[in-house]
């Protein structure tokens, strides 16, 4: 098992009924808001492009037309804080994610994007994440996520991973509006 693997799981395990707990809660009241199905599964792709399944806490409406779906009031509200993004904690158990790293992408993506920036395609030497730098960063599009993705890559540690850890909670803390208020990546 490798230092990374670890990290994750010492953090991750002594938690994890915290975690399942706060995920119980949140699928009860998305019921009671919004009804059923409470979660979104979707195939993304991890280290080495291995593809795997991920699970969120569904956010929008269910309108046949995927393009006319939009944000339940709850789910908004979820989605704001990053709570939906709590079931991935079991794909970081199971060790298809890590805690940090970059964040895994749809195969569709992945074959549009790294066509436009190739650099993109390193991601896949690091585990995803559930979280990472271009995230706290706050980053906006693809070369500047290929670029920060990257620099994580080369430069990844537990004190970085801890920073990132903490940033996230921040901004999960606060919301993504003023969490990364001040920590705009603009390269």
């Amino acid at each position: 098992m490798n230092r990374k693997r670890v990290f994750d799981l010492s953090l991750l395990l002594p938690l994890l009924p915290l975690f399942a707990l706060a995920v119980a809660v949140l699928a009860l009241l998305a019921l009671g808001t919004h009804g059923r199905p409470l979660f979104f599964q979707q195939i993304r792709l991890g280290r080495d492009r291995r593809p795997f399944r991920i699970w969120k806490l569904r956010t929008l409406t269910t309108e046949p037309d995927p393009l006319a779906r939009r944000p339940t009031r709850f789910g908004g509200w979820m989605r704001r804080r990053g709570l939906d993004e709590l079931p991935q904690l079991f794909n970081v158990l199971r060790g298809d994610m890590s805690l940090v790293g970059p964040r895994p992408l749809t195969p569709a993506d992945v074959q549009r994007l790294v066509g436009l920036h190739a650099p993109l395609a390193h991601r896949f030497r690091v585990p995803p994440g559930l979280t990472g730098l271009a995230q706290v960063a706050g980053a906006r599009g693809a070369a500047l996520t290929a670029a920060l993705d990257n620099e994580y890559a080369e430069t990844r540690s537990v004190a970085r991973d801890l920073t990132i850890l903490l940033r996230t909670f921040w901004i999960n803390l606060v919301g993504k509006r003023l969490g990364t208020r001040g920590t705009k990546a603009t390269r």
